[in-house]
């Protein structure tokens, strides 16, 4: 069945992304998988405040279905409501790989999509954006690409190396393409296991600058922003989980960024590393519990907490809308 975003009650980010460039903060972007995942998110915005964007890879697509899919979206939005918040709730496509993909989430109700053309070379990209852009645009939907490498692992993209953004291409980029929004490498990467502990994680905040001094004013994106809290980690392992040692990008590198020119951080692993910390907490300390409502719900809870103090303490984004009463 097809929908239109718009009668979902979903938003593109268009207006998403000129109020958090206006007022120097960064719109969440946040992978979801289950409903659990979707209320965590959308409770832990519409209580803060904050505009959200749902993202949906294509694994996660997969795992949903599209027929589910939007209208987790559409529950996400009039959970909001119910909750007494006007936040702008976004369904987007994380790292479409192309344009048939895009079409069908476009024709599903997505509001926002992906092109992830980085893997091509610079004329290609721009050649198989393009496209994307020219059909998203009959349907007023928003369109993201990318310039740049990030290394690491997410669903089905896999990179070994960074390769970080030229800012001498972004100007012609953004001109032919037409795209929304651009995601940039500087320093961020996919995945849980980011960086080896001892290392400290920086972003190439030059890069930054002078990809903003280019293109003032356009929405920049940042892929890979988790920052792999060791609580979860810790407690992961705690409790029998088995995780590589490693550390993500600092709160504190995410929180320049989003004072500057970027108007979306994407975070998933974090979220992931939370939600199954209060899975296997609740296994281990209450082995006779095998309701799921039990241990998704403190999974959920979980997440959500997390979300609030990160919406706080990165994303600056707190109280942009009304937050729920």
């Amino acid at each position: 069945m097809s929908y239109n975003y718009k009668d979902l009650g979903l938003s593109n980010t268009r207006e998403m992304f000129a109020k958090a460039n206006r007022e120097h903060y960064a719109v969440p972007a946040f992978n979801f998988n289950n409903m659990e995942q979707m209320l965590a998110i959308v409770e832990a915005c519409a209580e803060m405040g904050s505009p959200v964007i749902l993202q949906c890879s294509t694994g996660a697509l997969k795992y949903m279905t599209k027929e589910v899919t939007p209208l987790l979206a559409k529950a996400a939005v009039d959970r909001a409501r119910a909750m007494g918040s006007d936040i702008p709730v976004a369904l987007h496509l994380d790292h479409g790989p192309n344009l048939d993909a895009v079409k069908s989430c476009i024709d599903a109700g997505f509001s926002s999509v992906m092109i992830d053309g980085s893997h091509y070379p610079f004329e290609e990209n721009i050649a198989v954006t393009k496209e994307v852009v020219e059909y998203a645009k009959k349907f007023d939907v928003t369109v993201e690409a990318e310039l740049g490498v990030l290394a690491g692992v997410e669903d089905d993209v896999v990179a070994e190396h960074s390769i970080f953004t030229n800012p001498d291409e972004v100007e012609e980029f953004v001109a032919r393409t037409g795209v929304d929004s651009l995601a940039i490498a500087i320093g961020t990467s996919h995945g849980a296991h980011k960086f080896k502990p001892g290392t400290n994680p920086k972003l190439e905040l030059e890069i930054l600058a002078e990809i903003e001094r280019r293109i003032p004013g356009f929405p920049i994106v940042l892929h890979g922003s988790s920052a792999v809290p060791q609580k979860y980690v810790e407690e992961i392992k705690k409790y029998g989980g088995i995780l590589k040692d490693a550390i993500g990008i600092p709160n504190t590198e995410l929180m320049g960024a989003a004072k500057s020119g970027v108007a979306k951080i994407n975070v998933d692993t974090d979220g992931r590393l939370a939600f199954t910390a209060g899975v296997r907490r609740v296994f281990a300390e209450q082995p006779e519990e095998f309701d799921p409502r039990k241990y998704l719900g403190v999974a959920k809870e979980e997440m959500k907490a997390y979300y609030k103090e990160k919406i706080k303490e990165v994303f600056g984004s707190e109280n942009a809308y009304k937050a729920a009463k």
